[in-house]
Parts: structure tokens; sequence; C-alpha cells
């Protein structure tokens, strides 16, 4: 899905799930905050089991920041306040760009989903709590400047980063490294691993045609994993859950069958073991 702005992500599968057969699952792979837009991925029936693998892939953003102001949540959802000093000119962010390129570490901001002994950060800091956060490792691939506009202070990048980034919190970094403060105006997620926003529908396209017609199978989904070919008579014992021999493959792959994605094994010493399962017995 391609989704609008001021829509949350629960909102957001709801209706395409009002479409769907009844009882079917659906889920998401990772949450856009209302003001956010951008590329959704939905998984439906038994391809839920599959959210775990699409939630770490890379993404790639677009994202708009105004310079000179903070807010509390690092976004426009907050009140904004002047911080002294000028605003950073173009040269200024170009040249301090590859500074936050590649491998570095980033403390989650506090309007975030992660859990903080046992509560949600968002929900601490709505009572006005705030908690000390360990930074984490995150990898920045690209962090280009796209535009700026002097006269609005504001400035566009595009974005490609390993899934569990927060762009807010990148872009507040950059701006106090120089000297200024920054928050997001806008946020567009244009790619989730291999897939891309122009390939997504907005939600009144699939309200005016079925959406079962939009979907992808889920061996597409995982396509950049490694996979392993089976047997007629291994299809079976896949189905079941059952180990079977090590394949010798790293990580998690996908066993197939043809074109039927069966499951998802990964090598434990000299066998391997199901991680999730598709295929019917």
């Amino acid at each position: 899905m391609d989704k609008p702005t001021g829509l949350t992500s629960a909102r957001a599968l709801s209706k395409v799930k009002r479409l769907l057969p009844k009882g079917t699952r659906i889920g998401h792979t990772g949450t856009l905050d209302p003001l956010a837009s951008g590329l959704l991925v939905l998984v439906v029936g038994r391809a839920t089991r599959l959210a775990r693998y699409v939630t770490p892939m890379d993404k790639s953003y677009t994202t708009t920041a105004r310079f000179g102001f903070v807010t509390d949540t690092l976004d426009a959802e907050g009140e904004a306040v002047p911080v002294e000093g000028p605003v950073p000119d173009e040269d200024a962010i170009r040249a301090r760009l590859p500074e936050f390129t590649g491998r570095i570490l980033q403390v989650p901001p506090m309007a975030s989903a992660i859990k903080v002994g046992g509560r949600r950060l968002y929900e601490l800091h709505r009572r006005g709590v705030e908690v000390e956060r360990e930074p984490r490792p995150v990898d920045i691939h690209a962090f280009d400047l796209l535009s700026t506009d002097p006269e609005e202070g504001t400035a566009t990048f595009e974005i490609s980063c390993s899934g569990g980034t927060y762009v807010r919190s990148l872009i507040s970094d950059l701006a106090h490294s120089l000297g200024s403060g920054a928050y997001l105006t806008a946020l567009r997620r244009t790619r989730i691993g291999h897939l891309h926003v122009s390939d997504a529908s907005p939600p009144e396209d699939l309200q005016e045609h079925d959406p079962c017609n939009r979907i992808i199978q889920p061996a597409a989904l995982l396509r950049r994993m490694p996979a392993v070919e089976v047997g007629e008579e291994e299809r079976v014992g896949v189905c079941n859950g059952r180990k079977m021999g090590a394949f010798g493959v790293g990580g998690s792959y996908r066993v197939m069958r043809g074109e039927e994605l069966l499951a998802v094994y990964r090598d434990e010493g000299a066998q391997a073991r199901a991680e999730v399962v598709l295929c019917a017995p």
C-alpha cells in the first residue's frame, strides 16, 4: 500500500481487512507514523508469518527537515521551539553528511515504540517521563542532500538505511552537529528491500478493485533470501515441519518446490530446522 499522510498504519490496515473474507489474518511489516506516507507492506493469511523477515529489510526514505527549530517529538507533531545560532547553509550540511554515513550509533527517540522496562517509550513520553536509552548500531548506506530552501530554512534528503533506523533521530543528530536543531516536516518511505512504492496502491484504489488482484506471492516477497529445492517426498516432511539434513546455507533460507514457497528453514549443526511453515500437510 502507498499510505497517505494523516492515516495511522493500523487504520490503513483496517481499510484492507474489511475487503477480505471474514476471519482473514492480516498484518503489516513496519509502522509509519500518521504524518509519514509511502510504502506499507501488508501480509495476509499464512504470509503473516513472514513479517519477521520483511521488517529488518533495508529501507529508503525522502524527508524534509526544518532547521533552526526543535520539537520534543523530532517531527511536526511537537511544538516548534527556535534554537540560537544561524541556520546551516547547503555547503555546511553537505560537508557533514559523510560523518553520518556507514555504521553509526543512534539513540532511539522518546516518541517511539521501543520498550524500556516493559513500557513503550511513547507511553512514557506522553506522561512527560524521559528515560535513558541505550545507543543502537544502524547502517546508513546513503545520505544525500537533494535540495535546500534558504527562505524556509528547510532541506530535503534521500536516505537509504538498515531496518530499525530512526530518520527523525538521524536528522536531529545532523543538525546538532552543525550547532543548530531540526525536525521533520515530511517523511516518505519509498522502498523496503526490493519492494518499491512505485508499485504500491493508495487505499482508495484497493477499495475500488479486488485487493486479491494486488497480492504478490510469498516467494516473491522473500526472493532475495537463499533458496533450496526439495522433491515431492521431502515436501510432505517440510509441510509437517520436520527436521531435515543440513543444506549448508548460512542463515535463514527458503525451501521451495518448484515455484511454491513451502517454508523457511535454518541449519543447526547437522540438521535443518523449520522457522516458518507455509504449506499445509
